[in-house]
């Protein structure tokens, strides 16, 4: 997904003695508006609230607040500011005290991370997510992938899983951003081509990134929100809810 960096300049740091403390920011799209808190700083929640109000973009029907559980602070100062919850997901995790072992299908490979071509990934990603059905045949559209991942400071690209046919054509890919400060896998992002879907290949994929992230002191591995996270083991983590004005 293509991130609009139009309106970064909005986005907002509050620091204390250099420190940065809270952080009020746009995803995509650009009215969907998060909030990062210290704890300890709650005080600062209505000012953050109040400043998403009058400086971050608004379109169609207003902003969105998007609140994670825990973040009771900016919860109550949203609704005092009039906002009300319209709906919530749950992310889920994969605790390694649990065990995930699928095996890949016959005819499937996983790719050597020092053999992967970017190019052929890319074209996976784009049928993957489907692109196709909507902006036509793959044609190199992800040609800018390459200098963006290269130039992210925290990037473990060498922890990515890819899979391929016998053939050697990309049938699913599965990317890693290992954070060992928290000891999590943070997996982003995960797509299989049409053709292959159903066979077991995303399953694949992320047994194999909980054996390589797993060597490495990881305790937990993020995945999405739909059944076929929980069908293989994973449990609600993460809690999200959207909050929007009458």
């Amino acid at each position: 997904m293509k991130q609009d960096i139009t309106y970064s300049y909005r986005n907002r740091i509050w620091e204390d003695n250099g420190k940065i403390v809270a952080f009020c920011f746009y995803e995509n799209p650009v009215t969907d508006i998060y909030f990062s808190l210290k704890p300890g700083y709650e005080e600062l929640a209505p000012e953050m609230i109040e400043y998403a109000d009058t400086h971050m973009l608004k379109k169609d029907e207003g902003i969105c607040r998007v609140l994670f559980g825990g973040q009771d602070a900016l919860m109550k100062a949203a609704e005092q500011a009039g906002y009300h919850q319209k709906s919530e997901k749950w992310d889920m995790q994969f605790d390694f005290e649990d065990v995930l072992d699928y095996p890949l299908p016959k005819g499937f490979h996983f790719v050597n991370p020092d053999e992967y071509d970017m190019d052929k990934g890319n074209k996976c990603c784009w049928k993957g997510f489907d692109h196709e059905q909507s902006e036509g045949p793959w044609d190199h559209q992800y040609e800018q992938n390459d200098y963006l991942l290269k130039a992210a400071p925290h990037a473990t690209t060498d922890l990515a899983v890819t899979i391929a046919d016998e053939k050697g054509e990309y049938a699913c890919y599965a990317g890693m951003w290992w954070t060992p400060e928290n000891k999590l896998a943070y997996m982003e992002p995960l797509c299989t081509i049409p053709e292959y879907r159903h066979k077991g290949l995303a399953a694949g994929a992320l047994s194999e990134m909980y054996r390589r992230t797993k060597a490495l002191g990881a305790t937990h591995m993020t995945g999405g929100e739909n059944s076929f996270y929980k069908a293989i083991g994973y449990k609600p983590a993460v809690k999200w809810t959207y909050w929007k004005k009458q």
